[in-house]
């Protein structure tokens, strides 16, 4: 196959991922928006749930203007489609590290005064951590939307040969330091998250332990549950990791030619994005009964 078509097969493979995603975004905030609005509250990882959702929405549809807006129309510059996207990409992964601390406080078994206090606020917690979520995301967006803004005006001096060393090297500069605070904004809740979820792993596995040493030959379903979470858990790690590690070469650059690998690219991100998105969908039990009456509403049509 040649680069074209390899390049018109990824697109149609991102194209499916978008719809696939979409659905699942709409699923959730539908599903539990509904909740929201018939009891009046909603419990605080639904919260968190509702508001990832919202975020991959937004995050997915800026993703799919941008790109196809460059594609078909390469001379205009669709910054402000590219500015939406920083912005909802660092406020998901600040919801996912949330998410993974929440789970991580509650679980947790230690005695320790400041896990205790911890367990009993977080749950008060959450609508501000949520809203605090929003406000580091908007800030860490300021300098990204600033260099669009920059980039634009290097483009229209370059017109003038005067001064074309110094814009080289401010341009070079303004890159080099973009991309370090890309990095940064990104790495420190994947870090948090990291934490979170291997911490949880470690203690789900000392007490499945010795949940197994006090029912040595006796059938519980309890330790199985506890190993199908290990599973879950392992699984959005890696994802999650790998996610990261994608978003992370994007943005350095490297390994890869941009343009011929472009849509590849772009599938491999959201394929994982669906992946971890289908897991957060089965790991809620509301969300669950949902899929099954969905399911169970096809096969009786």
């Amino acid at each position: 196959m040649t680069t074209s078509q390899l390049s018109v097969f990824f697109m149609i493979i991102y194209m499916l991922e978008f719809l696939t995603i979409t659905g699942q975004s709409s699923l959730i905030i539908v599903a539990l928006g509904r909740e929201w609005v018939q009891t009046q509250r909603l419990p605080p990882a639904d919260m968190i749930l509702i508001s990832l959702g919202i975020c991959r929405f937004c995050q997915l549809w800026s993703s799919m203007l941008y790109n196809f807006g460059s594609h078909f129309h390469p001379n205009y510059n669709f910054w402000y489609f590219g500015i939406i996207w920083e912005f909802t990409n660092i406020l998901s992964f600040w919801l996912t590290s949330l998410l993974a601390v929440f789970y991580c406080v509650k679980v947790s078994f230690f005695s320790h005064p400041i896990f205790l206090w911890l367990k009993w606020r977080i749950v008060r917690w959450v609508p501000r951590l949520l809203l605090g979520s929003l406000l580091i995301s908007c800030v860490s967006t300021i300098f990204p939307a600033t260099s669009y803004y920059i980039d634009i005006q290097f483009i229209a001096m370059k017109h003038f040969p005067r001064n074309s060393t110094m814009l080289e090297r401010l341009e070079a500069f303004l890159w080099d330091f973009s991309t370090l605070h890309k990095v940064v904004v990104l790495v420190i809740p994947f870090l948090l998250f990291l934490a979170s979820t291997v911490l949880l792993m470690a203690l789900l596995s000392r007490h499945l332990k010795q949940m197994k040493d006090l029912h040595t030959g006796c059938s519980n379903s309890s330790p199985e549950a506890h190993s199908a979470a290990l599973r879950s858990l392992a699984i959005v790690l890696i994802l999650f990791t790998f996610y990261f590690l994608t978003v992370l070469l994007s943005i350095l650059d490297v390994l890869f030619n941009k343009e011929s690998w472009f849509w590849a690219w772009e599938a491999i991100i959201y394929a994982l994005v669906s992946i971890h998105s289908t897991l957060l969908m089965l790991s809620s039990v509301k969300l669950k009964r949902v899929l099954k009456a969905r399911c169970w509403s096809l096969e009786a049509a």
